[in-house]
């Protein structure tokens, strides 16, 4: 009986967001029939394209070439023992992944704000051609328009069809193939990898006849259009993407190499590695066939424990930054081995994980049984960093290492990260809840020199809680659900979304950083947090739901469909555009249809062959997403319209193999 660990990894955290871990699941290795108990089918015949006297030559033969000295590995007869064939194994090459394509039309995601100049909503931005010239250069789309400024005439005219931010919607489709090869060279040893192309390549954005070139005042330039394809409108074809090119991004793209050793005593992984924890709000491997982001680390984990008890226990030793290499000197060789040159400038990360996860074959037995599952853990990780180099000037990947060394300021970053984890499942229960805290300090939150320099450090407070309950009746074909997830907010900081300059600015002297944000990949809705805010941050919602199976086969095909009703309210009132509670309420609703295909699909909790979903969603903003009383575009001496409801449509195709 060969024993075979399978241990999602643990994660790592950029502050001030959140942290990352691993989820262990053991899984032993399908047995023989007669190892298993299970009779062999009797009176089966032979098939006729199945020669035994074809093995037994072929076995002889290999008993042949066995070098002198060495035939004790033979049997008397002259012909080789079962077990000698297995030092004949070869390495077994397996593939997984998915390919998908999605269509989106997205409608009035800036609820119809305008930007006030002072304004930190940091919402979705309107389409740039809400204003344009015509021919004669002369802007269109209202009266105040300029060009390069399609925000100044937004509001009414005596023609609403030339009125500037008349245009509110957005629509394009997005692809995706992911391979995820995996090379068994025996039971206890083998090399995982993920390999995206055409990663999230926007269908009809990488046409003939257009490319760029470096320039000489930094950044890329066009190069121009050549004679076939004068105009965009003259393109017949597209043609891969290549980075700096004609796309920001390579036609593949390696996201994950790392290795795995099953040791007498415990698992060994090294590598670049997926990381899983929980629910995901804080590390969220990111594995779905909609997902989009990832937590990934750069680490070297030992996992151990007791099978027969479910326990186990890992430790980690996480690279999440490591500062500046010495790959500046080889640039123009492009050999030899790069190493670290900043030790001081690294993000070091030590951490630890106990919990408890039954093998998911034997609690299937056990909620057959009627009996109640429970897993569950905790995740443990403390982060330091003494000096970073953040500075624009002196950071660049040419930076040579004296100019490098200009950068270098001392943060003093201390983190410590609990994360409680905790499943019970029933037979037709499902009850989940993730809970974690980032507490610690930094000694200088812009990574810069300053002459105001205070002693006294910031402190980093921030709370994150998510729970899942959800019930199966009628066979499983319906599913109650009720969702509900808290982010704390910050009393110090206007806006939810952070900005581009380090933390978020603060304008009181509250020293303490406390915005606890999800991860991008734990989806709530369709729009606000999806889209438009990108992740659940500084907030807290409430989402119950239904979904049904309207059809459903034993082969795994199935149509259904699902509706959800999400309240979303701001932790702190004064980080809202509208300084109130209340963000919205969004309806959102799906249809789905699979049809599995293959031995490799039939795990029925995983999408699986040929997958489709249909989906709606609107949002009604409430007085937070508004405006505040009396507020005016003092710019342009114009009323600030009223915020209105967004909108989208999702067409989703895919194939899980």
């Amino acid at each position: 009986m060969s024993l075979r660990l399978h241990v999602s990894c643990l994660a790592a955290l950029c502050l001030p967001a959140a942290l990352a871990s691993t989820i262990a699941n053991a899984q032993e290795a399908p047995k023989p029939a007669a190892e298993a108990g299970v009779a062999a089918p009797k009176g089966k015949l032979i098939p006729a394209e199945v020669d035994p006297s074809k093995d037994m030559t072929a076995l002889e033969k290999q008993g042949d070439q066995v070098p002198p000295g060495q035939k004790g590995v033979l049997g008397s007869s002259g012909t080789t023992y079962a077990e000698d064939w297995w030092t004949h194994t070869r390495p077994i090459f397996e593939i997984h992944g998915f390919f998908r394509t999605r269509a989106e039309l997205f409608h009035n995601f800036s609820l119809g704000r305008i930007d006030l100049g002072t304004d930190k909503a940091g919402l979705f931005p309107r389409p740039l051609d809400d204003s344009y010239l015509d021919r004669g250069g002369n802007p269109q789309g209202g009266a105040k328009s300029t060009p390069g400024n399609s925000i100044a005439g937004c509001g009414p005219t005596a023609d609403p069809k030339q009125a500037a931010c008349y245009q509110k919607t957005n629509a394009s489709a997005n692809m995706r193939f992911r391979i995820d090869p995996e090379i068994h060279i025996s039971d206890n040893l083998r090399i995982m990898t993920q390999i995206d192309m055409l990663d999230n390549l926007v269908l009809g954005s990488t046409p003939e006849g257009y490319t760029n070139t470096p320039s000489k005042e930094g950044g890329y330039a066009s190069t121009g259009r050549g004679g076939y394809v004068p105009l965009t409108g003259f393109s017949s074809t597209q043609v891969p993407p290549v980075a700096g090119v004609n796309s920001w991004s390579n036609s593949v793209a390696v996201k994950r190499i790392w290795g795995e050793f099953v040791t007498p005593i415990g698992q060994i992984r090294f590598g670049r590695m997926p990381s899983h924890w929980g629910l995901g709000i804080l590390a969220n491997a990111g594995n779905g066939i909609d997902s989009d982001y990832q937590s990934n680390a750069d680490r070297i984990m030992f996992i151990t424990g007791s099978k027969q008890r479910d326990l186990y226990v890992a430790a980690a030793w996480d690279f999440p930054n490591s500062g500046r290499t010495s790959d500046y000197g080889s640039i123009p060789y492009q050999q030899g081995q790069p190493y670290n040159t900043t030790q001081l400038a690294n993000t070091a990360q030590w951490v630890l994980a106990l919990f408890r996860r039954v093998n998911p074959q034997l609690a299937a037995q056990k909620l057959a049984k009627g009996e109640t599952v429970f897993n569950g853990g905790f995740y443990g990780v403390y982060r330091q960093q003494i000096l970073a180099n953040e500075s624009v000037s002196y950071n660049g990947l040419t930076t040579q290492g004296e100019n490098y060394q200009k950068g270098l300021v001392r943060v003093g970053l201390k983190a410590f990260i609990p994360d409680l984890w905790f499943q019970v499942l029933t037979k037709n229960l499902r009850w989940e809840t993730e809970a974690v805290y980032i507490t610690g300090s930094i000694e200088n939150p812009q990574g810069v020199a300053t002459s105001t320099y205070n002693k006294e450090d910031w402190k980093i407070r921030q709370l994150g809680i998510a729970s899942e309950l959800e019930y199966r009746a009628l066979n499983g074909d319906l599913k109650l659900r009720f969702y509900t997830g808290f982010a704390s907010g910050d009393q110090g900081v206007e806006g939810l979304t952070p900005g581009d300059g380090g933390l978020q600015p603060r304008p009181t002297s509250d020293r303490t950083v406390s915005t606890f944000r999800f991860h991008p990949d734990y989806r709530v809705d369709l729009i606000l947090w999806r889209n438009i805010l990108t992740r659940v941050q500084g907030a807290y919602y409430f989402r119950p739901g239904v979904e049904y199976d309207f059809t459903k086969t034993l082969e795994g095909e199935k149509f259904g469909g699902r509706a959800d009703i999400v309240w979303s309210r701001a932790s702190k009132a004064v980080q809202t555009p509208g300084h109130k509670e209340d963000l919205g309420i969004e309806l959102d609703l799906s249809l789905y249809y699979q049809s599995k295909d293959g031995s490799l699909n039939d795990d029925p909790s995983k999408i699986g062959g040929f997958f489709a979903m249909l989906q709606y969603g609107v949002l009604f903003p409430l007085g937070g997403l508004g405006y505040q009383a009396n507020q005016t575009d003092s710019t342009n001496n114009l009323k600030v319209p009223d915020i209105s409801t967004a909108q989208i449509v999702r067409l989703f195709m895919g194939i899980a193999y």
